[in-house]
């Protein structure tokens, strides 16, 4: 297995939520304000992770239905506590061969996970499938070639600094496609029409340092699993070059920011 994929420990639901999940039920609303979807529609989330995109999309968009599917049964499990409501399922599945039947949806979406999936054109293509005719096909990845996650960013320089190695594992060298060209460029590619592109940026404000701190060190995600799995001496000399670095407020919190790229289209009819 390659070094990088050792480090995608996406397993734990509670720690996702406390890494990337508050940002990701900031972001989600976000993206839902630009599809402006109407009411009473079909929904697939393909890579729902523990819940923050389905969520927004039952408590704002009154959907008819909506199917979550996402690989890691523990992230499963947290979605459908943080998502209770009995239009929305949640289940096992793979992007890029949905256990779906063809033309269910008016809207499949997927948020912050597409870079994660190695035949991303198949992925697009099977949500487009899984879209009704005309129906709208939509996802969202975080800015990492342009450093868009500023708090990551901030990680991994103060990692490399230590240990070069860790620049192999760094998002940016990861997925130098998840531009705002290159990713309008893929959906087109995959089929869709009328492609559209947006930005979405957020702040991602840390109250103090070991709230910043706390979510490396719980091993879910790239960077956490690398910390996780540092030797105690070395993620010590880690945790103290971020102290003594990161940019604070005058309260003591860490304002950071983190971009989003939103891209949407239809499936052919």
């Amino acid at each position: 297995m390659a070094r990088a994929s050792r480090h995608d420990a996406w397993r734990a639901g509670d720690s996702y939520d406390l890494y990337m999940g508050r940002w990701s039920r900031k972001v989600a609303p976000r993206f839902l304000e630009w599809l402006h979807p109407a009411a009473g529609l079909d929904w697939v989330d393909v890579g729902c992770g523990t819940g923050a995109l389905s969520s927004a999309i039952v408590s704002g968009y009154d959907p008819k239905s909506l199917v979550g599917l996402d690989p890691s049964e523990g992230f499963l499990e947290k979605a459908r506590l943080n998502v209770p409501d009995p239009r929305a399922e949640f289940r096992l599945g793979d992007a890029q061969m949905l256990a779906m039947p063809s033309d269910v949806a008016d809207i499949v979406v997927s948020g912050l996970m597409l870079n994660f999936v190695p035949r991303r054109e198949e992925a697009l293509r099977e949500m487009a499938r899984v879209a009704r005719p005309g129906g709208r096909v939509a996802f969202y990845v975080w800015d990492y070639p342009g450093g868009g996650v500023e708090f990551m960013r901030a990680f991994w320089m103060a990692a490399v600094d230590l240990d070069p190695a860790a620049q192999d594992l760094t998002e940016n060298r990861r997925f130098p496609f998840c531009t705002r060209d290159n990713l309008a460029h893929l959906a087109r590619q995959s089929g869709l029409a009328e492609v559209e592109d947006e930005e979405i940026e957020i702040a991602t404000r840390f109250e103090s340092f070991d709230d910043f701190w706390r979510p490396f060190t719980l091993g879910t995600g790239p960077a956490p699993a690398y910390c996780a799995n540092l030797p105690a001496d070395r993620r010590r000399k880690l945790r103290e070059k971020l102290k003594a670095n990161l940019p604070y407020a005058d309260d003591g919190s860490i304002p950071f920011k983190a971009r989003a790229w939103a891209v949407r289209g239809r499936a052919v009819e």
